[in-house]
């Protein structure tokens, strides 16, 4: 029998592995809940959930073609070789997949026993990640070179394994695990048709306020895409996204006399930068897995480490930092599940530079509240904002500033900070500077109602750029940046990359990788 292995590919549209393996015999969809990977240190019952609905539809998709999904628990490989004594697996099938340590020591783990076993897996690229890539020249042309193919369709009715003695586990939940986190109801639910309606959505009407509105977290809820936990889980591919914005651009473009074609086709480029740089983080982790723990550039190695304050980082994960938008920015994160990229490039700069605290465990933190987590993207963004890679620009957000320019009546703080209700829109962005009066007229008396600021932030800021400027004047700091732009850096000779890039560069501050 063929084995078709889903893992972060949970579709049967676009699907090379599942097309390719119907033509070689009967085949058996596997899904394996994997103990490694649902006890890591970044999995989280919001996790859990969102993967639970998405395999329920991918099982009736699979119907539609005459399969159905077996769910199974268990370590890899000993799961496929529980198989291959029962039924021999003539043939592997699976995507290629970036994802964290667990997942490549276990892929390692089933390529020796299928090599043992005589099993031929054949891997098929996800995206425009290339696996073992040699250098990143023309790679944004082989990106383009990936996507440029119409996505494939459903593949016709497949003849299915035959398999005695094996039955689909229930799908667990985050107490069967051991999770000592909870699902939460706030966050997007998955599954195909609801992240087809996401896309058409987005491209028919919010595109129009999408660059206008990604910035605040008022807004990006509502006029960003919202397919980032699609994507992360493969439910739609990112070749069956772009062509989807290419038919839009072509669209409006027909239409260039409608008042609103302007916005849309900006809005449409914007968003294509952000595919683009979808792919191009992944590539990141895949080409240094390391990167999952330690700066991509050695000389920031031990930079924070050593003063890494516990106290202080609780206070950032519960919300209690004292200052109000960080703080309503984690709170909404946690009970949703989403926040817009600006803001989560906010919260982890404001945890390594105001708090000068190391970037992984707060990395961990954000993994397990992001219901859109790719490690892929993940960590190769953390480190960024972190001021670690040498390469990039130092983006010390001042939450005061973030505040005034973000939420300026003060609508979402409020709303997730019930205890600032009262305070004066004058204040509410530094309520500390209350007087006594005014915290008992406000009904907020800082340091028991709501803290007082962990660190005065204006100083600690100062600080911490000084500490990092330091690393970047080192005598050896321009070999090391040459040595991580040469493996990582972006580069394109032909003028629309460029214009590509600067337009990314300039659009909310930044390179995009997730929360889109």
């Amino acid at each position: 029998m063929q084995v078709v292995w889903f893992k972060r590919d949970l579709r049967i549209t676009d699907h090379a592995p599942l097309r390719a393996a119907a033509l070689a015999g009967p085949v058996l969809a596997l899904y394996v809940y994997e103990d490694a990977l649902l006890g890591a240190p970044d999995a989280d019952a919001r996790h859990l959930g969102f993967l639970n609905e998405a395999l329920d539809e991918l099982d009736a998709a699979l119907a539609d073609i005459g399969l159905r999904l077996l769910r199974l628990r268990g370590a890899l490989p000993g799961v496929f070789d529980a198989l291959h004594r029962g039924q021999r697996i003539a043939g592997l099938w699976s995507h290629e997949e970036t994802g964290n340590a667990s997942s490549f020591a276990r892929d390692r783990a089933v390529a020796a026993w299928c090599r043992a076993q005589g099993v031929p897996w054949r891997e098929f690229p996800n995206g425009a990640v290339v696996r073992r890539l040699r250098d990143r020249d023309e790679w944004s042309a082989h990106w383009m070179t990936v996507m440029r193919p119409a996505p494939a369709g459903p593949p016709p009715r497949i003849t299915p394994a035959r398999l005695a003695g094996m039955m689909c586990v229930a799908p667990p939940d985050a107490a069967a695990i051991g999770l000592a986190s909870r699902d939460i109801d706030g966050r997007q639910r998955a599954g195909r048709a609801r992240a087809l309606n996401e896309l058409d959505q987005f491209l028919d009407e919010r595109v129009l306020r999408y660059r206008r509105g990604m910035s605040s977290p008022l807004s990006a809820g509502d006029d960003c895409s919202r397919l980032s936990p699609h994507l992360a889980l493969g439910i739609v591919s990112l070749r069956e996204v772009v062509h989807a914005v290419w038919r839009a651009r072509s669209s409006w473009l027909a239409r260039a006399h409608v008042p609103q074609a302007a916005a849309a086709l900006a809005g449409l480029k914007s968003f294509e930068s952000r595919l683009h740089w979808h792919c191009h983080f992944m590539q990141k982790l895949e080409s240094e897995p390391e990167i999952e723990f330690h700066p991509v550039n050695r000389l920031y190695e031990g930079l924070r480490e050593a003063d890494f304050s516990a106290a202080r980082h609780a206070a950032w994960c519960r919300g209690e930092t004292g200052y109000p938008f960080i703080d309503a920015c984690m709170r909404s994160l946690a009970a949703t599940g989403w926040i817009n990229f600006r803001m989560r490039a906010m919260l982890i700069a404001f945890s390594s530079y105001q708090l000068w605290n190391h970037w992984r465990e707060p990395a961990l933190h954000l993994a397990r509240l992001f219901t859109d987590y790719e490690p892929g993207i993940h960590y190769p963004q953390v480190q960024m904002q972190s001021g670690v890679t040498g390469i990039n620009t130092l983006r010390i957000y001042n939450p005061v500033k973030q505040q005034i320019d973000q939420d300026p009546k003060g609508i979402f703080v409020r709303r997730w900070l019930p205890e600032l209700a009262r305070v004066p829109i004058e204040l509410l962005a530094e309520p500390w500077r209350m007087t006594p009066d005014e915290q008992m007229r406000a009904g907020c008396v800082i340091g028991r109602d709501y803290p007082a600021p962990v660190v005065e932030h204006l100083a600690a800021a100062r600080a911490a750029r000084d500490a990092v400027w330091s690393v970047r004047r080192l005598p050896e700091a321009g070999a090391e940046a040459r040595r991580v732009f040469v493996q990582h850096g972006s580069r394109n000779p032909d003028r629309e990359g460029v214009r590509r890039r600067r337009k990314a560069k300039a659009d909310d501050g930044g390179q995009m990788g997730f929360g889109f």
